[in-house]
């Protein structure tokens, strides 16, 4: 698989914009609580590649779960829509710096972070 050479970041969606985000995706299927549309400053809300509902609910950001989610979650994005959003963000990775937006509370364990390893190629 073939590596961007732009900056694949994962925040919260809480976290103040950075000049360096470049475009700015929210990946959960969820809107955050207490966050307005404006106040997001995202480019898209790409929910067509966040887990589905019930992988979601299995793993409740459960860290000793996470590995398996991670499995679980790479099979859920061979679906055709989840595929074409993650092809998306391929695209959007090739173009410029790319940083993936989530509501969790630890964005390292979270489907932001999966992304991110896939889109970098290393994961």
């Amino acid at each position: 698989m073939r590596r961007t050479p732009h900056p694949i970041r994962v925040r919260r969606v809480y976290d103040e914009p950075l000049r360096s985000d470049g475009s700015r995706v929210l990946v959960d299927r969820l809107w955050p609580r207490g966050v307005s549309r404006e106040g997001a400053h995202l480019d898209e809300w790409l929910k067509q590649v966040a887990p589905s509902p019930e992988l979601r609910t299995w793993y409740g950001h459960v860290p000793e779960r996470f590995e398996e989610f991670t499995a679980r979650y790479r099979r859920e994005l061979d679906d055709p829509q989840s595929a074409e959003a993650l092809q998306h963000l391929r695209e959007l990775a090739s173009a410029g710096p790319l940083t993936l937006l989530t509501a969790t509370k630890d964005p390292a364990i979270s489907e932001a972070a999966v992304l991110a390893r896939i889109l970098r190629g290393n994961g």
